[in-house]
C-alpha cells in the first residue's frame, strides 16, 4: 500500500500552479517574478543612461539604445538576482541577450524599410504613377509612371520560373532518390559540384554568357529582349531551386516511402503522390526564395533587356524595362536641371505639359524599389498560402 500511494504521489501533477512548479523546476523559496518586472528594469535603465548622457553632454539616440541596452543587462540581472535567485537571474540575462540580438538584427530591416517607405511612398501613391509609363518623359517633368516595368518584371520573372523549377526540382528528385549506387551516384557527385559553383557565379556572368549565347545564336550583336533576361535569371535561379529542394526532399522520413512500396506503388508515383506531396511546404518556400533572390537582380539584366520607355509584353520581340533597370536608369539620372519658378516641361508624345521637379528621377526610384519590395512580400504571402493549403495535415 505505501508503495502505491508513493507512486500516486509522484506522478500525481498536484494542484494547478505556477508553469515552473507543474514541471518541477523551481525549488523551495525560490520566488518568479511577472514579465513586466524586466520592462520596468529597462525602463530604468534608459532613464538612468539618458540622464547621465544629458550631465555629460553626449545625448544621442544610438549612444542611448547602446548603453541602455548593456545597462539593462547589469540591472536586470542584480535585481533578479535579489528578487528570484542566482539561477533566475540567469535565466533572465540570457533572455535579454537574446532580444537584444533580435533587436539588433531587425535594425537595418526597419531602417531600410523606413528609408524606401518615406522617400517612394508619395511618389508611388502619385495617382497614375503604377498605370503610366515613361514615353515621352524627360527632364525634369514631374509625371511618367512604371507600368511598362512591372509588367516587365513580371514576365521575365515568370519566365525565369518556368525554365528554373522543373529543371531544379527534377535535379533535386534525382540527387536524392535516384543518385545512390553505380553510375547514378558518380554523376550525382558531379551535378553537385557543379551545382555548388554556379551558386558562386556572380549574377553579371550570368548576363555576359547569356547575351554571348544569344549572339552566337542569332548573329546579331545588338539583340536584346525579355526572353534573355529569362534565361539570365535562371541561370541564377536554378542553384537555389536544386539545393534547397534537395534538403527538404531529404526531411521526408524514409518510413513513407517503404509503406508506399510495401502497398506496390512503383517509385515513381511513390515520389509524385507521398515524397513531393509531403515537402510541398519546404518547395514552395525554396521556390519563393530563389524568385526573390533573382527578382531584384540589375547586372544580368542590363546586358539582355536594355531599357524601353514605353509597354512591351511580348518577351520574345524588342527591349523591356524591369524595376531593376528602371531604378538604376532613373537614379543615375540625378537631379533634373529646373530653370526659372514655374517652369513647364512639354512631354513630346502627348504634347502635355508638365511642372518642373528637380528630384523626380530619385522619387521614381524610390517609387519603384518600394513597388519591387512590395512584389517579393506579394510571393512570399503567396507562398505560404500554398504550403498551408497543399501541405499534408497532421492531425492526430
Amino acid at each position: 500500500m505505501s508503495e502505491a500511494s508513493a507512486t500516486l504521489n509522484t506522478t500525481n501533477p498536484g494542484p494547478r500552479g505556477s508553469e515552473p512548479e507543474r514541471n518541477g523546476i523551481m525549488n523551495s523559496g525560490e520566488r518568479r517574478l511577472p514579465w513586466w518586472h524586466m520592462i520596468l528594469t529597462g525602463v530604468i535603465a534608459f532613464v538612468v543612461v539618458a540622464v547621465l548622457l544629458l550631465a555629460t553632454g553626449a545625448f544621442t539616440l544610438p549612444a542611448i539604445l547602446v548603453l541602455g541596452f548593456f545597462a539593462h543587462l547589469v540591472i536586470g540581472y542584480l535585481y533578479s538576482r535579489v528578487r528570484e535567485g542566482e539561477r533566475w537571474a540567469k535565466d533572465r540575462l540570457m533572455t535579454l541577450i537574446l532580444v537584444g540580438a533580435f533587436a539588433t538584427a531587425m535594425i537595418p530591416l526597419v531602417s531600410l524599410l523606413w528609408e524606401v517607405i518615406s522617400k517612394g511612398g508619395p511618389r508611388l501613391l502619385t495617382p497614375g504613377f503604377l498605370t503610366g509609363d515613361m514615353q515621352g518623359f524627360n527632364g525634369g517633368a514631374d509625371g511618367g509612371g512604371i507600368l511598362h516595368a512591372i509588367v516587365g518584371t513580371l514576365i521575365i520573372t515568370l519566365g525565369a520560373s518556368i525554365i528554373s523549377i522543373p529543371i531544379g526540382l527534377l535535379t533535386a528528385v534525382f540527387l536524392v532518390e535516384y543518385a545512390q549506387t553505380g553510375w547514378q551516384k558518380t554523376l550525382g557527385k558531379g551535378i553537385t559540384f557543379l551545382v555548388d559553383v554556379m551558386t558562386g557565379v556572380p549574377s553579371i556572368v550570368a548576363g555576359l554568357f547569356t547575351l554571348a549565347l544569344f549572339t552566337t545564336l542569332s548573329g546579331e550583336a545588338g539583340l536584346r529582349m525579355g526572353a534573355m533576361g529569362s534565361v539570365a535569371l535562371s541561370v541564377l535561379m536554378i542553384p537555389t531551386v536544386v539545393r534547397s529542394s534537395e534538403e527538404m526532399i531529404r526531411l521526408v522520413p524514409l518510413e513513407l516511402r517503404e509503406a508506399a512500396y510495401a502497398l506496390g506503388v512503383p517509385k515513381w508515383l511513390t515520389i509524385v503522390r507521398v515524397v513531393l506531396r509531403t515537402a510541398i511546404a519546404g518547395l514552395t518556400t525554396g521556390v519563393t526564395l530563389a524568385i526573390a533572390r533573382v527578382i531584384g537582380e540589375t547586372a544580368p539584366l542590363m546586358f539582355t533587356i536594355g531599357v524601353f520607355q514605353m509597354m512591351n509584353a511580348n518577351p520574345f520581340e524588342g527591349r523591356m524595362m524591369a524595376l531593376p533597370t528602371f531604378i538604376n536608369q532613373q537614379y543615375g539620372f540625378g537631379h533634373a536641371v529646373c530653370g526659372d519658378k514655374g517652369e513647364k516641361v512639354l512631354n513630346y508624345f502627348t504634347r502635355e505639359e508638365f511642372a518642373c521637379n528637380p528630384d523626380i528621377n530619385y522619387q521614381r526610384a524610390w517609387a519603384a524599389a518600394l513597388t519591387l519590395i512590395v512584389i517579393v512580400m506579394v510571393l512570399n504571402i503567396f507562398a505560404r498560402f500554398v504550403s498551408y493549403y497543399f501541405s499534408p495535415k497532421t492531425g492526430r
